[in-house]
């Protein structure tokens, strides 16, 4: 097994870990090409996800990326609610299977790989049953209903703790099962505005600003994937399951990092800086002849490297009003304005070029389709292609993890509605006829 060396330094400010070769401490990474991965950890794990839009099914493609055998339960006709948030939709095929569905809305299509869908009308009582059998073999249960609504329908956390004493079961919410909140929905955008993101977000003169992905939703997602993993740890010590309790507003202010920290260390209330530091100058994106571009100069070596190497303006490095970080954010709006002005006399490819190996923190301002084509993207493999039944071949963003140099596999494409229901059914014990009668009654 071939291996490369890096070595991480460590420095203050902005560019907080360089990799370079350095007297530091050396971690072995292995190369690509010779390792082999590791076995999907979760393989043998069953979980039911009752989870709908974006922040449950993101923890639960994450542990069906793991391995984990996800059967996603939903609603018999419609199923998530984002299958019918298009456009855009794949492409249909002539003889795609289920014709009287929808085409697939990419939505749905991001987050729900390596899945298996179940519709089952779980208000029923034949429904119900199907569901709890399914429970009884399961490992994890993972649901995003207001708080209490499952528990109403004879699946809440209680119920199923009687069904299978050692299943760990994750809720994830709005604002979490307590609280004068408690059986309020939560939506991104809402928890994003209530719980302090909105406040920080936009430009200083501007009106707050949404993040242009549903950021809170991810990180719930995330916080509850990690939470479920250390569930399971728990039952392997404990032999006991357990209720995850994981909600928006709660990921949101954990988010906060720095800037929660300010304010409950300092008192200091935050404000909007767009995309500049309120602490370091210059940090932030500036306007190119063609572009824009990220340029994060941490400290006064980097400072004195970019106004001689690239603004041609050595001076500035001396400079009594810019020699220091303190004096540039002192001084910011006058440095903001030299450094605009001097970039805007070129196309951001040449910045790019000029900035590369300089030693001072840059990057583009790339759209979606340059961000795709980005070299490291194509190097790292950051897309995978997948054979769908109704779509046809359809790319998707690969697992972002690797292991030994590999990622898990993407196995199964997204499903389309009800894919699954007859081979789940019958795994669950009910025979050819049972299933007939269960989808005459609009059971399943």
């Amino acid at each position: 097994m071939s291996h490369v060396l890096v070595g991480l330094r460590y420095t203050r400010g902005a560019s907080s870990v360089l990799h370079s070769v350095s007297r530091k401490r050396f971690y072995q990474i292995p190369s690509h090409g010779g390792p082999e991965g590791i076995p999907p950890p979760l393989k043998g794990i069953k979980i039911v996800d009752l989870t709908r839009v974006l922040a449950g099914p993101t923890a639960t493609m994450l542990l069906a990326d793991l391995g984990a055998d996800v059967i996603k339960v939903e609603e018999v006709t419609r199923g998530d609610d984002t299958r019918s948030w298009s456009p855009p939709s794949a492409p249909q095929l002539p003889n795609a299977p289920a014709p009287q569905l929808p085409a697939e809305s990419a939505y749905f299509l991001a987050v729900n790989r390596n899945k298996r869908s179940l519709t089952v009308n779980f208000k029923k009582p034949e429904g119900l049953a199907v569901l709890h059998k399914l429970i009884a073999q399961a490992d994890v249960l993972v649901e995003n209903f207001i708080s209490g609504k499952l528990a109403e329908m004879g699946l809440g956390w209680e119920d199923c703790k009687k069904i299978n004493p050692r299943l760990v079961y994750a809720s994830v919410t709005g604002y979490g099962q307590t609280g004068p909140f408690a059986k309020a929905a939560g939506y991104d955008v809402i928890i994003e505005g209530e719980a302090g993101l909105m406040h920080i977000t936009g430009e200083p003169d501007g009106p707050p600003c949404k993040v242009g992905v549903a950021a809170t939703d991810v990180a719930t997602g995330l916080y509850a994937h990690g939470a479920i993993m250390a569930g399971l740890i728990s039952r392997q010590q404990t032999g006991k399951g357990v209720w995850i309790d994981c909600n928006l507003f709660e990921s949101q202010l954990a988010g906060l990092a720095n800037i929660a920290s300010n304010y409950l260390i300092a008192g200091q209330e935050a404000g909007r800086h767009g995309t500049s530091h309120p602490s370091i100058v210059p940090y932030q994106v500036f306007p190119c002849k063609d572009g824009f571009i990220m340029i994060g100069a941490g400290n006064d070596k980097q400072f004195g490297l970019f106004v001689t190497k690239i603004l041609r303006q050595p001076e500035l490095a001396t400079d009594p009003k810019f020699s220091t970080n303190g004096s540039r954010v002192a001084n910011r709006t006058e440095l903001i304005q030299i450094i605009s002005d001097a970039l805007q006399q070129r196309e951001r490819d040449h910045w790019l070029k000029e900035l590369t190996g300089l030693g001072v923190p840059f990057g583009p301002i790339n759209n979606i389709q340059q961000t795709f084509e980005h070299p490291q993207a194509k190097a790292r493999g950051a897309t995978v292609e997948v054979e769908h039944p109704r779509a046809g071949k359809i790319k998707l963003v690969a697992p972002a993890v690797h292991y030994n140099g590999k990622r898990m596999p993407v196995d199964r494409a997204p499903p389309y509605l009800s894919q699954h229901t007859n081979e789940i059914l019958q795994e669950l014990g009910y025979s050819a006829e049972a299933i007939e009668e269960l989808r005459g009654k609009g059971i399943v």
